[in-house]
């Protein structure tokens, strides 16, 4: 049964516009991919720009487009390369990582990746969720800090989490679900909430 954490979207309107990009983890290519993540992240910002109103004439306009792309472009970097740098490569899962958008009063960017972890690594992971979720995020940004100059060897410091919520006002969200029967491999899809 899967569960939930934080801020999740579990279905989508039907009539809205996304784009989904899958990597295969037992690809030779993987690894290039990974250090690639920067090209997908921005090719991902680039195509949002274009369902925003044009700008062009406009400052104000011009500059909302470019934070708003940079915006997408940091929290979809973060996104990609956690869930490859996590992934357990061995359980064959196939990344997917993407952006939704929603048209309301404000415009919302949604972007989620999807990979798979050992069934420990879930656990540890959910218990900083719980910590994330229940904390002031600027104070625990600053314990975060200090932690991970203290063991440089921290597999997770959640900076990037922090960092989404703090600079870029980010609704997070998680859902975790077995992959295999016997409960050992979880998926996990991250969700970023960003208005722009």
């Amino acid at each position: 049964m899967p569960q939930i954490f934080g801020d999740f979207i579990e279905t989508f309107p039907p009539d809205h516009d996304s784009l989904e990009l899958t990597f295969t983890p037992t690809s030779q290519r993987i690894q290039n991919l990974w250090r690639n993540r920067r090209l997908s992240a921005h090719f991902v910002a680039d195509y949002f720009t274009n369902f925003l109103p044009s700008g062009k004439g406009n400052l104000a306009a011009e500059n909302q487009i470019k934070e708003a792309k940079g915006a997408i472009s940091y929290v979809a970097n973060e996104l990609l390369e956690n869930a490859m740098k996590f992934n357990f490569a061995t359980a064959s899962y196939k990344v997917k990582f993407g952006i939704h958008f929603l048209d309301t009063a404000e415009i919302i960017a949604v972007l989620f990746a999807s990979n798979s972890i050992e069934q420990a690594v879930a656990q540890k992971f959910q218990e900083f969720i719980q910590e994330l979720l229940a904390s002031d995020p600027e104070s625990f940004y600053m314990r975060q800090i200090e932690a991970s100059a203290e063991d440089e060897n921290a597999d997770m410091s959640g900076l990037g989490f922090l960092t989404m919520i703090n600079d870029y006002q980010a609704k997070l969200g998680w859902r975790f679900e077995p992959v295999s029967s016997d409960a050992e491999i979880w998926a996990v899809t991250t969700m970023a909430q960003i208005k722009v």
